[in-house]
């Protein structure tokens, strides 16, 4: 089932690639992919079916109008902006979120940390056009500020394909990472053995205990019991180290009768979990004479150091001889790339510049932002770049790759060479660079300030 196994010349994959994606388009169900079956996309246009989904693909961050000339090979018989806002309105949301899990399904090349498939777990908002009547994703910080609006997407990222397997995207007052997050690991359809990374935002039994079940393995990073009040840490026996890596086997409940009260004693082997928190491994209400339900979670404590003065603390259910504290560390640490993915998928592939205002319409620019960067990502990983005496490793520059994909997709300017091309644009590759995060809020772009 996977397509690039066997590929013996770059050419060879990059033209599969695109064969799967445009027959994975060609042969979408319209039944479930417009408005109304019967008539939508039955005359013949300017922006059939096919055109249409990619176009939505190979968006830049220029006007609409731009848009259209470039991707009509600035022919004179072009569609107008608003044949194609009519054309889209035909098409549903889903549509586009279908076409990118086909894409992962027909694509997926898992790769191996120790036998393990390495899958990261994140979220980011995303600012759209503002709009006072959506109280769902509206943010009003202070008086005197403008509103804005965020939308806020949920991702699993393979950390070694370097692409996006799943997604969730919510309205930001609506939004829930924890809920997201048991959503797709209950649906996923990844078989063999896997281990999920966290960060903090993601502490939780409830994460835990469906990670279980799935059959995965997990890694996320907790509150330090020094820093903080809260958390899971809180209330356990801990070792007065600095460092340690202990194991406790957790039995959680929802009853508090006498017995149980005498076990929960036991701080470091049963806690009890309120009703008013989610478990949903336990019932959320129970009578008096109902037997109590209890549910095992066995995991690591470990807490080890990440510079001279500063400790990270994180739960896990791997194995403490196969995954030593200082391996959990360094694995810990590829979770940093679902991070850089999103940068990359804002400013390179440009998830922060939509061609609408309505959500539905901005819903379809998300999942075609996603199928694209895995697109990209898929092409230029394969990439092979000349080693020579220099100071630093080399690899393929994202953004002008990303620019050369999007044009081979279109198949009007089509490199005769896609792997020398992307080749020739490298960056060098700097490890342990960091930079402070600036946090500072930016309004979305306006359609009458686009680059020209």
């Amino acid at each position: 089932r996977c397509l690039l196994q066997g590929g013996n010349r770059m050419n060879d994959i990059s033209q599969k690639l695109k064969e799967t994606l445009l027959g994975l388009i060609r042969n979408q169900d319209l039944s479930e992919c417009v408005r109304a079956p019967d008539k939508d996309f039955a005359r013949n246009r300017k922006l059939p079916y096919e055109k249409m989904i990619l176009s939505l693909l190979t968006m830049e961050g220029t006007s609409l109008k731009n848009e259209l000339l470039r991707q009509f090979g600035y022919h004179c018989d072009i569609a107008s902006s608003s044949a194609f806002v009519q054309q889209r309105e035909k098409i549903l949301p889903a549509a586009m979120e279908k076409l990118f899990y086909s894409f992962v399904a027909e694509t997926d090349v898992p790769l191996g940390f120790k036998g393990f498939r390495l899958i990261a777990v994140d979220g980011s908002d995303i600012q759209i056009p503002t709009n006072l009547n959506d109280a769902d994703s509206l943010i009003q910080t202070c008086e005197g500020r403008k509103p804005y609006n965020l939308l806020h997407l949920n991702a699993l990222y393979d950390l070694q394909a370097h692409t996006y397997v799943d997604a969730i995207v919510q309205k930001k007052h609506a939004s829930s990472e924890n809920g997201a997050l048991t959503n797709m690991v209950d649906r996923s359809e990844i078989t063999g053995d896997v281990i999920l990374i966290a960060d903090r935002g993601y502490e939780s039994y409830n994460n835990m205990a469906h990670i279980q079940e799935k059959g995965w393995k997990y890694l996320i990073r907790i509150k330090d019991f020094q820093q903080y009040n809260s958390g899971i840490l809180h209330g356990f026996e801990l070792p007065n180290q600095e460092e340690f890596d202990i194991d406790i086997n957790l039995t959680v409940t929802r009853k508090q009768t006498n017995k149980i009260k005498e076990l929960l004693k036991d701080k470091n082997h049963y806690r009890k979990i309120a009703h008013s928190k989610t478990f949903d491994y336990l019932p959320k209400t129970s009578r008096k004479a109902d037997p109590a339900v209890m549910y095992a979670i066995p995991f690591r404590i470990v807490r080890f150091p990440v510079s001279e003065n500063a400790y990270e603390v994180v739960v896990t259910n791997l194995d403490k001889k196969d995954f030593p504290s200082e391996l959990l560390k360094q694995l810990y640490a590829k979770r940093w790339g679902i991070e850089t993915s999103f940068r990359d998928l804002k400013y390179t592939i440009g998830l922060l510049h939509f061609h609408s205002k309505k959500v539905e319409h901005i819903l379809q620019e998300i999942y075609a932002r996603l199928i694209m960067y895995n697109f990209s990502e898929l092409i230029t990983s394969h990439v092979i770049i000349e080693k020579k005496n220099r100071k630093h490793e080399y690899k393929a520059n994202f953004s002008v790759a990303a620019h050369i994909c999007r044009e081979f997709l279109l198949g009007i300017n089509t490199p005769p060479d896609i792997e020398a091309l992307i080749a020739r644009y490298i960056t060098p590759i700097r490890p342990g660079r960091s930079r402070p995060r600036d946090m500072k809020i930016k309004q979305a772009i306006s359609f009458m300030y686009r680059v020209a």
